[in-house]
C-alpha cells in the first residue's frame, strides 16, 4: 500500500482521513497492519511526532488497536460499538438530549426490534433468552437485584442479535446502555425493581416464539412503559450525573 505525502498545517488530521480513505477503498481490512512507524511516516512524509498523534487519534476512535513489543504495530480495528454509546452519553450529559427523549426512542425501537425478532429469530435465539430468563429468576430468587440489571442488559443485547440486523443491534445497544445506567442506578439507591420479572419475560418469549407479532410487541411496551413509570418516580432520589457517570452497569466489581 502506498500514502500519498502530507501538504496541510494540520497534518495529523489529513493523515486520519488518508487512512479513512483506504479503510472506504477496501485496501486495509479489519485485522491488518499498518506499516512500520518509519516507513509510514516517510511515505505521508510526516514527523514521526506527527504521525504517532494521528495514530493515537484513529485509536481513540476505534479505528486501530497500537500494540508494543517485537511483534506490535497498529493495527485495524473490528470496529466498536461503545463509541457510539460514548456519544449517546456525552449529548444527555450536554442536555443535547433528554432522559424522555431517550426513553421514547427506546420504546419505539425496541418496538421495531420485537417485529424483526418475530420474523428473524432462530432456535438458538430462543435458548440464549431462555438461559437469561432463567439467571434472571436465580438472581431474583437470592435477592441479588443488581445482577438482574446486568441479565436484563444482556436480554435486550440477544433480543437485537435475534433481529440479524447489525445497524438496529448497534443502536439498541447503546439506547440500552445508557438506560440501564439509569435503572441500575434507581435500584442502587432504593431498591425498586420490576415485580415478576421472569415470568413477564417467559410470556414475551412464549409469543416470540410463536412469531405471534401482536401479542410480543404489547407484552414489551406494556413492560417497558411500567419501567418508565418506575423511574420517573421520586425523581429527585437519582440524579442524572449518578447514572452516567458513578454507576457504570457491567463494570461493578
Amino acid at each position: 500500500m502506498q500514502f500519498r505525502p502530507i501538504h496541510t498545517r494540520r497534518a495529523f488530521e489529513e493523515i486520519c482521513e488518508r487512512i479513512r480513505e483506504q479503510l472506504a477503498l477496501g485496501v486495509l481490512k479489519p485485522g491488518d497492519k499498518l506499516p512500520p512507524e518509519r516507513d509510514l511516516a516517510q511515505q505521508l512524509g510526516v514527523s514521526r511526532n506527527v504521525l504517532r498523534e494521528a495514530l493515537r487519534t484513529l485509536e481513540m476512535a476505534g479505528v486501530l488497536r497500537l500494540q508494543k513489543g517485537v511483534k506490535g504495530g497498529a493495527f485495524v480495528q473490528e470496529g466498536d460499538t461503545s463509541r457510539m454509546n460514548d456519544v449517546m452519553r456525552d449529548m444527555l450529559s450536554l442536555g443535547t438530549i433528554s432522559v424522555r427523549e431517550l426513553s421514547e426512542a427506546r420504546i419505539q425501537v425496541i418496538d421495531l426490534v420485537v417485529r424483526l425478532a418475530c420474523a428473524n429469530a432462530r432456535q438458538a435465539d430462543f435458548e440464549a433468552l431462555e438461559a437469561n430468563i432463567e439467571r434472571t429468576e436465580l438472581a431474583t430468587s437470592e435477592g441479588r437485584l443488581l445482577d438482574r440489571v446486568e441479565c436484563s442488559r444482556e436480554f435486550y443485547k440477544l433480543l437485537a442479535m435475534a433481529t440479524r440486523n447489525k445497524v438496529i443491534a448497534m443502536i439498541v445497544d447503546s439506547v440500552t446502555e445508557i438506560h440501564m445506567r439509569f435503572v441500575y442506578a434507581k435500584v442502587a439507591s432504593s431498591g425498586a425493581a420490576t415485580p415478576r420479572l421472569a415470568d413477564k419475560r417467559r410470556q414475551f418469549l412464549s409469543a416470540l416464539r410463536s412469531r405471534d407479532v401482536l401479542a410480543a410487541a404489547r407484552l414489551m411496551r406494556i413492560h417497558l412503559e411500567s419501567v418508565q413509570r418506575m423511574l420517573e418516580q421520586d425523581p429527585g432520589s437519582m440524579s442524572l450525573h449518578v447514572a452516567l457517570a458513578e454507576i457504570q452497569p457491567g463494570m461493578r466489581r
